[in-house]
This record gives structure tokens, C-alpha cells and sequence, in this order.
């Protein structure tokens, strides 16, 4: 076996071609298994020396209840025995879901956005109304018959996507969101869209007519700004944070229950006690994820168990106590990081076991 392959592998920079014929030489025999693991432990022993020698800063600190505060770091590539690399190919292969980006449109027509996909879109008089282009969809402004119809933008576990309103205003969707919006806005009257999900929003201006995002049982307000709203339906709360302009949240049927934000503040309404409440945040975290980041701070597993879920669109089943009362800060880049990476970070703090059935990774207690 050339010595490239190997290295092309320990860099995730192996075609899986190159990867399955890896594989199938170190089955081959007890020196090749051998031979493998010596060149990946003197691989991952030299990146990391690398690495702390160019830079110290911690990836994730671990806070935890009885313990002094420990800071893990470079654990996505520090995967050492020949088992975890097997585990991680064969997940990777197991989880490569089929679920596409949905598109209902108002005439009852269904399309799936694949990666590829480049196409017009056309209303009933065959009139170009937007591009579907690789990640994202640009809707143009008709300016004579806007009769108002709303699509609808479904996007799996797994996969965020772009659109582009036809009035100009860029809206960014989390995995496991739903945007309804219309083909156009009306010339008369408020742009309003209903968000179940997460999005990050960039309003076009138009004082004559305010953004509105209708999300849960309240109503997020704009004329021109960009913010953040998290609005899961699992979720007992809905969060908005402001980067920049102002925005006002009220509740749907009680306008006048409201809060009007600046930029670095963050509005909660708490669907239990239909109150709203507002505390000063640093905005750039909350929209990090945009950027392909996940971002934690002070941040509970289970909270980050159901956003590992969603980016990665898998299952977490946990049954370690430990690991449930455990707080997480820091950052992880997605396109750097699988879920075997994240639960191998983890273990170096709490030991545990895991097991992988499909899309279903169930955590347990050491025996």
C-alpha cells in the first residue's frame, strides 16, 4: 500500500475509492494492520505537537459540577485506533441521507432542490418569477400583478440553505426549518413570512412596508436589519437577537404585550408565560452558524445534543448521567468535524460508551 493513500486518508483528503482500498489492504493482514496504526499514531503525534507549538488557544472548555475547569483541544483529527477510523467511514457512508430541500409551491407543485440543481421558475402565465441555484434560490419582483401566493421551503436535518425574497431581503435557513413566504409581496401592505426553524435575516429597506416574521404566537418587526431568530418547535421559547438596526417582538394576538431591541440584545418569549424579556448578548455568536460553526457557551449536553442532531441529521439517544449534566463552551466547525469527532472530544472528559445503529448513536455508562 503507498504511503500517499495513507496520508491522503489521515488528511480527509482520500477519495472513497482510495478509502475502501485502504481498507480492504490493512484486512488483508496482521502486519498491515500493524504498519497502518504505527503511521497514523506518528501522524496524529506530529499534528499535534504542530498544532500546540502555532497556536494554544482551546477549542472547548468543559465546565462541570466537582471538577476544575479543562480546556480539550484538537480532537477531530486525534483518532488513533484502526476501529474508530472504521466506525467513522462506515457512518459517514450510512448517514448520507436522501432527504432533499422541499419547495411547495401555492399551485399544490412540489420540487426538490438537489446540489445541482440549476432551473428557472415559472408562475401559471409562464413568467420567470426566480433561478434555483446550488444552495439557495433568488426570487426577481414583478412589478404588475402581484397577487399574493405563498411557497413553502422545508430544510432537512442536515443541510442549510439560502433564498432570496423577491423584495431583495436574504434569508439564510438552519437545518430542520420551514420558511413560508410569498412568490410576492403585495404593493400594499406589511411583507410577512412564517418561520418554524431557525434563520438568520438581512431586511431589504422599505419604510411603507415593515418586515414582519411570524413565528410561533408572536410576530418579529423590521423596516431594514439583520437578526437572528431560533423558533424550534420542540423548543418552549422563541429567541431573536439583533446585529444591526432595531426590530420589535410582540405577541401576535397582544401587540401591545412588546419589546424593541437594539443590536446586541437578545428577546425571549416564553410560550408558558406569554412574557417577553431581553438581556444584552454578543450577536456575532448567535449567527456563527451561517458561517458553518457551532457555537457553545455554558451550553447544557442536552441542548447540544439536539443541535448535533439536526447539523448532522442523526439521533442521540443518552443514558449517561454524567455527560447529561455536563455545561460545553466553544466552537466547532462543521466541515471539520463529524459526530464520531465530537463524542471522542467528549469521552476524553466523561467516559463513556456509544454504539451506532444506522442514524441512531445511543450513549451509555461505562460498564
Amino acid at each position: 500500500m503507498p504511503s500517499e493513500i495513507i496520508y491522503k486518508y489521515l488528511s480527509n483528503e482520500a477519495s472513497e475509492q482510495e478509502i475502501q482500498t485502504l481498507f480492504e489492504w490493512i484486512d488483508a493482514s496482521e502486519e498491515n494492520k500493524k504498519q497502518f496504526i504505527t503511521i497514523k499514531k506518528t501522524w496524529a503525534l506530529n499534528g499535534l505537537a504542530e498544532d500546540i507549538t502555532a497556536d494554544t488557544t482551546p477549542v472547548i472548555k468543559i465546565k462541570q459540577k466537582n471538577k476544575a475547569a479543562k480546556y480539550l483541544q484538537y480532537a477531530a483529527a486525534f483518532l488513533v485506533l484502526l476501529g474508530l477510523g472504521r466506525i467513522a467511514y462506515n457512518f459517514s457512508q450510512k448517514t448520507k441521507s436522501s432527504k432533499e430541500i422541499v419547495l411547495e409551491l401555492g399551485n399544490g407543485q412540489t420540487e426538490y432542490i438537489t446540489k445541482n440543481n440549476q432551473t428557472n421558475l415559472v408562475n401559471d402565465k409562464g413568467e420567470l418569477i426566480a433561478k434555483k441555484l446550488p444552495g439557495q434560490i433568488v426570487y426577481f419582483e414583478k412589478t404588475k400583478n402581484r397577487e399574493v401566493v405563498y411557497n413553502s421551503l422545508k430544510v432537512p436535518y442536515g443541510k442549510t440553505f439560502k433564498l432570496t425574497l423577491s423584495d431583495g431581503t436574504v434569508v439564510s435557513l438552519n437545518s430542520g426549518t420551514t420558511l413560508r413566504y410569498p412568490e410576492q409581496f403585495s404593493i400594499n401592505g406589511k411583507r410577512t413570512v412564517f418561520l418554524t426553524g431557525e434563520a438568520f435575516f438581512e431586511v431589504a429597506k422599505d419604510k411603507e412596508h415593515p418586515f414582519i416574521v411570524n413565528s410561533n404566537q408572536v410576530d418579529i418587526e423590521v423596516f431594514g436589519t439583520k437578526f437572528n431568530v431560533s423558533a424550534y418547535p420542540e423548543n418552549p421559547s422563541v429567541n431573536s437577537v439583533l446585529v444591526e438596526g432595531s426590530i420589535q417582538m410582540y405577541e401576535t394576538q397582544n401587540p401591545s404585550n412588546s419589546v424593541l431591541l437594539k443590536p446586541n440584545q437578545m428577546a425571549t418569549w416564553q410560550n408558558s408565560t406569554k412574557k417577553i424579556t431581553t438581556k444584552s448578548v454578543d450577536s456575532a455568536f448567535y449567527s456563527k452558524w451561517t458561517k458553518g460553526e457551532l457555537t457553545f457557551h455554558d451550553t447544557p449536553f442536552s441542548t447540544i445534543a439536539k443541535i448535533i442532531q439536526r447539523t448532522y441529521d442523526v439521533e442521540i439517544i443518552n443514558k449517561n448521567s454524567d455527560l447529561a449534566r455536563q455545561n460545553f463552551t466553544g466552537t466547532i466547525k462543521i466541515s471539520e468535524s463529524s459526530v464520531e469527532n465530537i463524542l471522542e472530544l467528549l469521552k476524553r472528559d466523561t467516559p463513556f460508551d456509544y454504539t451506532i445503529n444506522q442514524n441512531t448513536i445511543t450513549i451509555n455508562n461505562l460498564p
